[in-house]
């Protein structure tokens, strides 16, 4: 195994939650009185942490989102999550041979913990990740693509960040992992590989990963 840690983003890359998100978070900003396509939500938030939809909302239009905006965003995702959202294909397989050899893994995502674990324990996931492999855009004080949230998963995971490798399919976790002098894969299901130009590595399949980690 070339690398001594491999941090994962969390949604598009474990859980099949971008459509989910994107689709609602559209249709939340329409309502809201921003227009906003699913295609339009995908080029421009995926991948984001909650701090950016609003901040970009305000540059644009001078308007800020109401006060409770995560809170009701959340509850229409959580509440789509249980009836709808799966393991991303091919992702049991991956961290299942990553457990059997040993090789340390974590997830380091822009959601919330909250919006983590209800992803993981609806898909089942949870049983790969206890609380000490999960690090989230809460636990620093900014979100991708600043490199603070994978520097802050390498530090708590005792690896130097040289030595990790990241799993990210938007083009905000590929500047971040960048910038944290990590090598990073892209994943592509979602996201045209051009726009993750940056990454050491594209793949369109998470079953592929295993064998390219060796």
């Amino acid at each position: 195994m070339r690398y001594d840690l491999i941090i994962f983003d969390n949604d598009g890359v474990l859980v099949d939650s971008e459509p989910i998100s994107n689709r609602l978070l559209a249709t939340y900003l329409t309502e809201l009185g921003h227009p906003t396509s699913y295609e339009e939500s995908i080029r421009d938030y995926m991948g984001s942490a909650m701090h950016r939809i609003h901040e970009l909302v305000l540059e644009r239009t001078g308007q800020r989102l109401p006060d409770d905006f995560d809170d009701v965003f959340h509850a229409r995702v959580f509440a789509a999550f249980e009836r709808e959202l799966q393991p991303v294909a091919g992702v049991g397989g991956v961290l299942e041979k990553l457990a059997a050899d040993g090789v340390p893994y974590c997830v380091g995502s822009s959601g919330s913990h909250e919006r983590i674990r209800v992803g993981h324990r609806t898909t089942g996931l949870d049983r790969w990740f206890t609380e000490d492999r999960v690090f989230s855009s809460q636990d620093v004080g900014r979100g991708k693509p600043e490199p603070d949230l994978f520097l802050y998963a390498a530090r708590r995971m005792g690896v130097a960040p040289e030595r990790c490798l990241v799993v990210e399919d938007s083009p905000l976790g590929v500047q971040a992992a960048v910038a944290a002098g990590m090598d990073v894969y892209g994943f592509t299901a979602m996201t045209p590989a051009n726009r993750l130009a940056q990454a050491n590595q594209p793949f369109t399949d998470m079953g592929e990963l295993a064998d390219l980690l060796v």
